[in-house]
């Protein structure tokens, strides 16, 4: 037997672990969230055409084209109002928690497969580059 097969106790908490995410009632908020931007095209469009002007004022820049006062106020106009957008707000910070727990998740697994065991807090801090890991907060490490 592997570590990978489907009968395999690690398969088995991996999937008990989902369970628990997917059955989160913040979780489930933050999905909900997405699911309402994705689902309005008035606030995905606002979103895509902010997006494609952000690209384009860019790459004129990377082109070495000096970009004009009045492109950059409407860029940021449009961008402001992305913001003051509640479905477009509400999009982007459930997308950052989310993506915050999956970096979470695949750093402690990604430690445990390091280090050989469940990593303690103090190996979380030094992964992350914490004030521990250089010394610098006064700790005794």
């Amino acid at each position: 037997m592997t570590l990978t097969a489907d009968d395999s106790a690690v398969l088995a908490k991996t999937r008990e672990l989902c369970a628990v995410i997917a059955g989160d009632p913040v979780f489930l908020g933050l999905q909900q969230n997405v699911e309402r931007f994705l689902s309005n095209d008035e606030a995905r469009l606002q979103y895509q055409s902010v997006h494609e002007r952000g690209e384009e004022l860019h790459h004129k820049q990377h082109a070495g084209i000096q970009l004009g006062a009045q492109e950059i106020r409407e860029f940021e106009a449009a961008r402001e109002a992305l913001f003051e957008n509640p479905l477009a707000r509400d999009f982007f910070t459930a997308r950052e928690q989310l993506e915050t727990l999956q970096k979470e998740i695949t750093r402690h697994v990604n430690l445990t497969l390091e280090l050989g065991r469940v990593p303690s807090e103090e190996d979380l801090s030094e992964a992350s580059g914490g004030c521990c890991s250089s010394g610098g907060c006064g700790c005794s490490h």
